[in-house]
Parts: C-alpha cells; structure tokens; sequence
C-alpha cells in the first residue's frame, strides 16, 4: 500500500481539502485499496479540530466531504509511515525538511504544485483569511496538482 500524507500549517483548509481530492481521485481510479492518504498541519493550532466550515463549503459543492480532523506532523512516525509527504507552500516545505531525520526521509517531501499540469504555481496559498476567491483557488490548484500525483503513481506502477 502506498501512503500520501498532505501537510499545511493548521490542516484545516489545505491539507484536509488536498486529501479528501486525492482520495476521491484514487477511488474514482479502482485503487482505494491500493493508497492511503491522511493529512497533518506543521502547528498544533487546531489538534481535533474538523476542516474550517468555509473550506467544507466549498469543497462539498465539488462533491468533496471533508472528515478528517487536524492533528500536528510527527516527525518520526510521519516520516516513516509516510511513502510521499506533500506541502503546500515554502514554510511548510522548510519546517518539514528541517525535521527529516536522514536524507532517505527528506526525498519523500514534496511541493505539492510541482504536481500541477494545467496551472502554474509555486505554492497552494492559505485561504483562511481570504474570501470565497481564495478557497475556489486552492481547490482548482489542488484538483490539477492532485491529477498529477495520481499519473505520477501511475507511472510507478503503484496503482
């Protein structure tokens, strides 16, 4: 079984919305029960806490029900559970390296736009303080990248 974990700084916007996609792209492709995908924040701001009511708004008018509650990225375990880690922006992508504990740990961490095939973009912007705008843009740039990744697992022949 191949593991995705998504990582965003509360995991209650980017995160939770990166997985419920991915996992909807990965049942609608006959493989749910060939990959596992969770999500995690690099702060522990929300432990417990369901996806923010705006993101599961408007993810659920695209078909996406967010369940997922927030918890902070383990260093360790994640690292190890985990065979891809995907952040959403430079910060993200900075404290989670900063935690890989080998430079086996580190190759599994990446940019979750590097994944886009129709977008350009360097990063998945955080939409908490944003209006509806920035939410509708964070689920077109993740359903692209998501797209990717599942080619990519694809080409690995992992699903």
């Amino acid at each position: 079984m191949t593991k995705l974990l998504f990582v965003c700084l509360g995991n209650i916007c980017r995160s939770p919305a990166a997985e419920d996609i991915m996992r909807e792209m990965i049942r609608k492709a006959g493989a749910a029960e060939k990959v596992k995908c969770d999500s995690c924040g690099t702060s522990a701001y929300h432990i417990g806490a369901p996806a923010d009511s705006r993101m599961q708004a408007h993810a659920q008018k695209r078909g996406y029900e967010l369940t997922s509650l927030s918890r902070p990225f383990n260093d360790l375990k994640d690292f190890e559970r985990f065979d891809y880690i995907f952040v959403m922006d430079p910060q993200n992508y900075d404290d989670v390296t900063a935690m890989a504990p080998t430079k086996k740990h580190l190759q599994k961490v990446k940019r979750m736009t590097d994944f886009c095939t129709e977008m350009t973009a360097d990063y998945v912007p955080d939409p908490y303080y944003g209006g509806d705008a920035g939410f509708e843009k964070v689920l077109n740039i993740l359903e692209d990248a998501c797209s990717g990744v599942l080619e990519m697992l694809k080409r690995e022949n992992r699903i």
